[in-house]
């Protein structure tokens, strides 16, 4: 055994510097920002598309379905060549995408035409989730990936947050085609930006070793963990899905709230969720038990959520409270990819965050079939209800993936 002193000789692992961590995950936010923004080049000109081409509510909603089937189905498979081609071709590949996506957008003049623009837009949110989270989990040092992961939640919700702001504003000087091309020129932006800064992106492909992991590249499909990891994306998702889709419209028919007034409520949702996300990187960094963290505060969230539903209280403490759930739920952000993080085998980072990720956008297209017949109903309460219930599910979901990661091969 060394003494002291020739301990203190002994090669050690030299730190990794606090700035290059910060430029990976900066860029990284970044490009995860860009993708939230994308998710909403189509939604917030709904009105314009119905005023100019007649299209209906239904006709309009079936472009968001398109949307998130075709972006589920590409992330589950996206996982996959980001494992075997690296993360960031495919994130330039993306990029690419989008701004196809708003340069069809600008010139387009029938339904067929938005159709193909949700399919290309789809098609580039698809690889993400698996590009951000190989490069995160690659290329920051353990200590900080729970700062790294809420850095990556808190810029969604900023590019969400952008997203209003940019067509809105842009939409009344220069037109709605204009718009898009400006969109457009704001993801060539991004675009170069990375490019410029590439050499932080780089991702190792990680070779499977036939002898040590004799089985084939689906065999990560079979762990039950993965399922269990899918299940509590859907099921959170829904409950988003929920107060991004219904929330204005319930604050209206339940307390008579004007649409600025339950606008900003949403608004201060996410606004909350980010700033729930920023304390929640400090609490993921500090423990090892991510899965109780999860659970813990989706639990609140639910009992939050089911608070509003009950109308028990009137249109401001609503309007507070909901607003609270955003906070509660965005500080087991970090913690959950924490989760995912720990739930992943070896050499599967891409596929398995493909798959699992692909939760989300099955949760984004199941949530409007499920609550809009409660909706179209007048059942404003229930909805709020239903979507707590389904929350309070995803806590067992996630107390489930805790119990089932020590399973999975190191």
């Amino acid at each position: 055994m060394p003494t002291t002193a020739h301990a203190s000789l002994l090669p050690t692992e030299p730190p990794i510097a606090w700035r290059q961590d910060a430029s990976v995950i900066g860029l990284v936010g970044l490009a995860h920002a860009s993708s939230h923004f994308g998710h909403l080049i189509l939604p917030l000109l709904f009105p314009v598309f119905m005023r100019e081409f007649g299209f209906s509510y239904s006709e309009l909603g079936l472009l968001m379905t398109v949307f998130f089937v075709v972006s589920g189905i590409g992330q589950a498979s996206s996982g996959f060549l980001v494992d075997r081609v690296g993360a960031r071709p495919l994130l330039f590949a993306a990029l690419g995408l989008f701004i196809a996506a708003c340069l069809l957008a600008s010139v387009s003049g029938s339904y067929g035409a938005l159709v193909a623009v949700a399919a290309l837009a789809g098609a580039a949110n698809a690889p993400f989730h698996p590009i951000d989270f190989t490069i995160l989990n690659q290329r920051v040092s353990a200590p900080r990936l729970g700062y790294a992961f809420s850095a990556h939640g808190l810029t969604g919700n900023l590019g969400w947050a952008t997203a209003p702001v940019f067509f809105a504003g842009l939409g009344s000087v220069l037109g709605w085609r204009q718009t898009y091309l400006a969109a457009a020129a704001f993801f060539a932006l991004v675009l170069l930006v990375l490019v410029l800064k590439r050499e932080h992106l780089q991702t190792r492909v990680l070779a499977r070793n036939p002898v040590a992991d004799p089985g084939h590249a689906m065999a990560f499909m079979k762990l039950p963990v993965v399922w269990w990891c899918f299940g509590f994306f859907l099921l959170s998702t829904m409950t988003l899905a929920v107060v991004q889709g219904f929330a204005v419209s319930i604050l209206k028919a339940m307390h008579g709230v004007g649409f600025e007034a339950a606008t900003l409520t949403l608004s201060a949702y996410m606004l909350c969720g980010a700033m729930g996300m920023l304390v929640g990187g400090f609490v993921a960094a500090r423990t090892v038990h991510s899965d109780r963290v999860v659970a813990l505060t989706m639990a609140a969230g639910s009992l939050l959520l089911a608070l509003c539903g009950t109308g028990w209280l009137s249109a401001t403490p609503t309007m507070v409270v909901l607003a609270a759930t955003g906070f509660a739920v965005g500080i087991g952000g970090p913690s959950r990819d924490m989760m995912i993080k720990r739930a992943t085998p070896q050499g599967a980072t891409g596929r398995v965050y493909g798959l699992v990720y692909s939760g989300l956008d099955t949760g984004f297209a199941l949530s409007p079939i499920v609550f809009g017949a409660l909706m179209d109903r007048g059942l404003y309460g229930a909805t709020l209800l239903g979507a707590a219930a389904v929350l309070m599910l995803s806590v067992v979901a996630a107390l489930g993936v805790g119990r089932r990661t020590q399973r999975v091969p190191a």
